[in-house]
């Protein structure tokens, strides 16, 4: 049995109602993929379990470009009555072990950097949340190449 691989692409500021709708899509998804996991397994445990060689972890490819780039920013100030997309999305990947790789270039052209890019271009300083990292746009045509389904936000 062939599945597809979702791809969400998230190009929309976090201030846009799309950049919340990919996080919930996230959230159904994982949590959807994790049950059924569960469920075919007869294993509660099944995700993310080393000794359960026929399960794999749910597989969900995401990848942050444009204006999301800003989601990845740690010094993004949230008012208490708005979800904090940046938390919200660490939160997700610690609980999936869900990589989340922002573009560089745009993530640069933003304000948004890491170490090593502060330093290679004289930046004073960083302010790449945890659990993001900056990657190139060769992770987001890997991620394409595979048996993908690309679902822009």
């Amino acid at each position: 049995m062939t599945t597809t691989t979702p791809l969400l692409l998230i190009t929309a500021d976090p201030s846009h109602p799309l950049a919340h709708l990919a996080l919930r899509y996230a959230r159904a998804y994982l949590k959807g993929a994790a049950n059924s996991d569960d469920v075919d397994n007869n294993d509660t445990n099944s995700v993310g379990s080393s000794d359960n060689v026929t399960s794999e972890l749910p597989l969900l490819n995401v990848f942050f470009y444009g204006d999301s780039a800003h989601i990845a920013n740690r010094l993004r100030w949230q008012s208490a009555d708005q979800l904090d997309l940046t938390k919200e999305w660490q939160s997700l990947a610690e609980q999936y072990q869900l990589p989340l790789p922002v573009c560089v270039s745009t993530a640069l052209s933003r304000g948004v950097s890491d170490i090593d890019n502060s330093s290679r271009h004289q930046l004073d300083g960083t302010n790449l949340a945890t659990g993001f990292t900056l990657v190139g746009l060769s992770e987001l045509a890997i991620m394409m190449q595979d048996d993908c389904r690309l679902i822009q936000f």
